[in-house]
């Protein structure tokens, strides 16, 4: 089957995470974040890979340089170079198949004002049963926590959906809100009809980057994953 060549395809260029949702029900949200460009596909599939401990677990140092780069430079722009290269390879082998397929790029903003992507990965990801959204707005999965990074494709191929979203399994946990240097988060669990902001306030978060820029910093925070105990080993 199409599902199982591009799962074990996707592992041998390097993936941990496979997945495929139905985001058919979504439709409306997904035009309203995306517009044109991404209405229309009724399937997403779901790619991520696990960022590695050893600098996730220096955050706490993040102030320091040699830290800040190296996190910098692993957890975004070569984690972020792997999984376009992925969706990319997965994308050509669909087309090669006779359907249409869009990669989504990991990590590109589209609205500087509104501050998201053209598309949701954690939408994806949490409809194919990979994770749940947790408090901090993050995809938490039962493996990895949110020490994750994701990439989608869009597709027409009849793939067969592999889950549903996960229950949330954060329980009274609030680490991830109490450990926030800018209270980004109220705390409130997710739900599928809310907006983000009832949740999360970003634009906290970018003056945050901000102020640490002005004073010649570089602007990494990331403490929101450190300090989730579904990822700490």
């Amino acid at each position: 089957m199409l599902n199982e060549r591009l799962d074990e395809f996707a592992r041998e260029l390097g993936a941990d995470f496979f997945g495929v949702a139905d985001i058919t029900p979504v439709k409306d949200f997904i035009q309203n974040q995306g517009g044109d460009m991404v209405m229309g596909y009724p399937r997403a599939i779901s790619i991520g890979i696990i960022l590695l401990d050893t600098i996730v677990d220096q955050l706490p140092q993040r102030f320091e340089r040699s830290v800040a780069v190296n996190y910098r430079h692993h957890t975004y722009d070569i984690i972020n170079l792997r999984l376009d290269l992925i969706s990319s390879r997965i994308s050509s082998l669909l087309q090669k198949e006779g359907y249409k397929a869009l990669p989504i790029p990991a990590s590109e903003r589209y609205d500087n004002n509104k501050l998201f992507a053209v598309f949701s990965h954690k939408l994806a990801a949490n409809m194919a049963g990979l994770g749940w959204i947790g408090k901090s707005c993050l995809l938490i999965t039962p493996e990895a926590g949110p020490r994750v990074r994701w990439t989608t494709v869009l597709t027409e191929a009849p793939l067969n959906p592999t889950g549903e979203p996960l229950e949330n399994g954060c329980g009274e946990c609030t680490d991830c809100v109490d450990t926030c240097p800018v209270s980004a988060f109220t705390g409130k669990n997710f739900r599928a009809d809310e907006s983000r902001e009832v949740r999360y306030d970003a634009k906290k978060c970018e003056k945050y980057f901000k102020v640490m820029e002005d004073a010649g910093k570089i602007p990494v925070c990331g403490l929101c994953i450190y300090n989730c105990p579904k990822g700490r080993r």
